[in-house]
């Protein structure tokens, strides 16, 4: 499989939105987004609908949990702004067809997994998580949202190091990285089923990074174009197997 080093990347928008769709409630946050266009898929904004953010954000950030801005979690980490979500939830979407499998790579505190099993009652998310004590928290999150999720495997929580994805559960027709990779690791990219598409930050810590959609053909072929610039915190772990 050729490195993704040597496929032409192609740049589409490049320079940082800032975008503000902030609401009282979660359907006024929901509204919002379709409001100010960042959110046009009906299975998504029902999707967005289902979740309550307040459910995935610490006690102390409830009365933030609907606005449209990333905000700590702990450990390093965040839950992504809303339209961040929204925007990946749009990409990943169509792969997933209510029925596929997806993998979200640094889960954090379980918000985007329970998303994506909203989908659809077919769609199967699995999560991995570096930092153990916030595997724990997405864990006791979804559990909060809908414990069936989990009891019924639909969805899964694991600990490990997201540079390796998740090979058990491969392949994914879907794959989301919530942290800034220095480059796109090999493992992800072997585990992306044809036709499958990624979503990853790609960019060194605290410097220019960009969101770049990896698409693999039927063919096993694999294609790369940035979509705009983001602002991540840097995904951990990993080695040197990168490309």
């Amino acid at each position: 499989m050729p490195g993704l080093s040597r496929l032409a990347v192609t740049r589409l928008v490049t320079s940082a939105f800032a975008w503000s769709s902030s609401g009282r409630t979660n359907d006024d946050l929901v509204t919002n987004l379709v409001r100010d266009r960042r959110l046009k898929l009906p299975a998504v904004e029902a999707a967005l609908r289902r979740v309550d953010r307040k459910t995935f954000v610490l006690p102390a950030e409830r009365g933030a949990a609907y606005d449209d801005r990333p905000l700590g979690i702990g450990y390093s980490a965040t839950i992504s702004a809303p339209h961040m979500h929204a925007a990946a939830l749009e990409f990943l979407a169509p792969s997933i067809a209510e029925k596929g499998s997806v993998l979200d790579v640094g889960c954090g505190s379980g918000y985007l997994l329970a998303a994506f099993a909203a989908l659809g009652p077919g769609v199967r998310a699995h999560g991995v998580e570096y930092v153990p004590q916030l595997a724990k928290m997405a864990d006791e999150n979804l559990r909060a949202h809908d414990a069936s999720l989990l009891e019924s495997g639909r969805v899964t929580v694991t600990v490990g190091d997201g540079w390796a994805g998740l090979p058990e559960r491969a392949p994914f027709d879907a794959i989301h990285v919530g942290a800034a990779a220095r480059s796109v690791p090999k493992a992800l990219i072997t585990q992306l089923a044809p036709g499958g598409v990624m979503i990853i930050p790609v960019g060194p810590a605290g410097g220019a990074q960009e969101l770049l959609r990896v698409d693999k053909a039927a063919d096993g072929s694999v294609s790369a174009r940035t979509l705009f610039g983001v602002r991540y915190v840097p995904l951990v772990g990993g080695d040197k197997d990168e490309v």
